[in-house]
This record gives C-alpha cells, sequence and structure tokens, in this order.
C-alpha cells in the first residue's frame, strides 16, 4: 500500500493525536540533577561559566535538594571542591569533606532523594588530572587505590551511588571490591563507562575548578579520556565496566555520541545513563540569549532525542527547568 491509501500526516494532525501515538516520551523519573558543593555555611554562589548554577555549602544544598524533590526529581549528583589541592587529592576522602558532609546533610533532611556521587580527583589534585601524576603519565593502578577510598568515604557517608569518572582502567573492580570489603554491599556503582575526551566540558571545568595543568606534561586528559572517533571501544569500555561489578553504565557527553547511546542499548540490558553536560546545556543557553532558538523548545527537543537514542537516566542541568514544564 502506498498514496494515498496511506497517509502518514493522519497521525500528526493534532497535538492529542501526536501525543497518543508518540513513541517517546521524557518524564521527570529521567532526570538527575548535578550540583556543586563546596565548603563553607551559607553559600550559593552564581557560576559564571553556567547559568542558573550555583556553588552551595553542605548547609545551603539542603534547600536546593527539597526544592528538587518537591519537583518530582528522584536524584541529585554531587561533585565537589576542596579548600585544599594536592598531588594526591587527599581531601577528596576526608570524613569532614564537602561532599560527605553534603551526603548526610540530604540524607537527613530529604531521605527519599536518591545520591549520587561523583568519584574522581580532578578537582582535588593541584594538577587538575583525574589522578596521581608519575612521569608525566597518570598512575592508573595507583589512582585506583586512590578512588576507592574516596567512594568508601562516600559510602560511610550514606550515599545510594558512586560514580568513578577518572576512565582509569579496573576501577570499578576496585571500588567494588572495597564496599564489599566494607559490607557496603547495596551501594550501587554508575561508571562513567565510556566518557569521551570531549570539547564541551568547557563550563564544567570552570565551574569545578578542575582544568588540567599543562606543566605536568599532560595538557588535556587524552590518554585516559576516550578518543571520539571510536565506537568499538566503548562497547568494550562498557562491557568491561559490567564484568567488574558496574550497576549502570554512562555515556558522556551525550549527544555528540547518541550513536553509542543507541548500540550500547542494543547490546547490553542494563540501565543507562546518560550525561547531557556542561558545554551542550550552555550552547542552548547563548543560542537563546542570541534569540535563535526557543529555549524550552530546543531543550526538549535534546532531552528527547537522548531518551529516543536509549538511555534510561538523563543527567541534565536543564533537569528543574525540564521538571517544571513537563508538570505543565
Amino acid at each position: 500500500m502506498a498514496f494515498p491509501d496511506i497517509r502518514m500526516r493522519r497521525l500528526r494532525k493534532s497535538e492529542s493525536i501526536r501525543r497518543l501515538v508518540r513513541e517517546t516520551t521524557v518524564t521527570v523519573d529521567d532526570l538527575v540533577y548535578p550540583l556543586f558543593v563546596r565548603k563553607g555555611k551559607g553559600l550559593k554562589e552564581p557560576i559564571e561559566s553556567m547559568a542558573d548554577c550555583f556553588h552551595f555549602s553542605p548547609d545551603t544544598i539542603v534547600a536546593e535538594a527539597q526544592e528538587v524533590a518537591k519537583l518530582g526529581i528522584h536524584a541529585v549528583l554531587l561533585f565537589g571542591l576542596p579548600d585544599k589541592k594536592d598531588k594526591l587529592g587527599s581531601e577528596a576522602w576526608a570524613e569532614d569533606g564537602a561532599v560527605q558532609t553534603a551526603i548526610r546533610q540530604i540524607k537527613k533532611n530529604v531521605p527519599e532523594l536518591v545520591v549520587i556521587t561523583d568519584v574522581c580527583l580532578c578537582a582535588y589534585t593541584d594538577t587538575g588530572h583525574c589522578g596521581v601524576i608519575k612521569d608525566c603519565s597518570v598512575d592508573n593502578d595507583a589512582t585506583c587505590e586512590l578512588l576507592a577510598k574516596v567512594a568508601l568515604s562516600h559510602a560511610q557517608a550514606g550515599v545510594d551511588i558512586v560514580a568513578p569518572s577518572d576512565m582509569m582502567d579496573g576501577r570499578v573492580k576496585a571500588i567494588r571490591e572495597a564496599l564489599e570489603a566494607n559490607n557496603f554491599k547495596d551501594v550501587a556503582i554508575m561508571s562513567y563507562s565510556a566518557k569521551f575526551a570531549s570539547a564541551f566540558y568547557g563550563p564544567f571545568r570552570d565551574a569545578a575548578e578542575s582544568a588540567p595543568d599543562a606543566s605536568t606534561g599532560l595538557a588535556d586528559r587524552k590518554t585516559y579520556q576516550m578518543d571520539h572517533a571510536d565506537a568499538r571501544q566503548a562497547l568494550a569500555e562498557i562491557a568491561l565496566d559490567i564484568e567488574e561489578g558496574a550497576d549502570i553504565v554512562m555515556v558522556k557527553p551525550a549527544l555528540s555520541y547518541l550513536d553509542i547511546i543507541y548500540h550500547a542499548r542494543l547490546r547490553f540490558d542494563c540501565p543507562i545513563a546518560a550525561y547531557n553536560v556542561s558545554g551542550e546545556y550552555m550552547m542552548v543557553h547563548d543560542a537563546a540569549s542570541a534569540g535563535h532558538v526557543e529555549k524550552d523548545a530546543a531543550m526538549m527537543e535534546i532531552l528527547t532525542s537522548i531518551k529516543r537514542a536509549g538511555a534510561d537516566i538523563i543527567i541534565t542541568y536543564f533537569a528543574k527547568q525540564a521538571a517544571k514544564k513537563l508538570k505543565r
């Protein structure tokens, strides 16, 4: 059968019909909202490079978490900034660290909210790299030991899910073993399994104060984050992380890697997260500010594309704005 027996526009003629036959629907349940926390009290400081995003202290982050929960968003992803940096990033596993304190405050005041924590050293090291530098390279195995200490400190504070983002080989196994050995068997791991060395991280690196120091001999993170041209390698990374004990796997960034999300969805049965990163977020903001796009429409089109590609979980700075729109 063909035209005129088949007229595809019949199913597009009204919003009600379009909604009735719609294949992909983004809901508030899909969203995770990233938050930045640093030591101090009474802090809510705007992040210059990221519109409508802030640095919170552990006390003020509670009100933000309460607002997030009221919007129906079920999870937040915490990133921490230290008072002092050193070559090991030792404040990352401090019992009184900003992230550890924020976990306790959120779980005490908003217990229904799922707390996920980024596990990495880049914001904590004086080099801005995701691990220990040795001979102009990141020492993979030594870094894994430290990442396990970070994840364990988050578990001791009451976290629900730890999310290693460093891209060291074997770090999921190291973290899983540390959690099991210390009776935190119910803490899940959401691994940044296919994290690419992307041009879209710029605003985040300002927010997390984690730009890599070129004087180390490593001006970028291309020796450990993935090359943007590699798809098969991304799937291999995901498979390895699942084998090592990851409960959820992630593709980051989302927009330039929708094909990776799609192929991961076809191949793997576990939940798949995708990170709609800072550069993607700010491109929409800047384009909307210039009058080139309508912000809400562009936001929802992007989020829908990520869900349509196969993501179960979407980490996005648009989460609050999207939640408000979805409630209308």
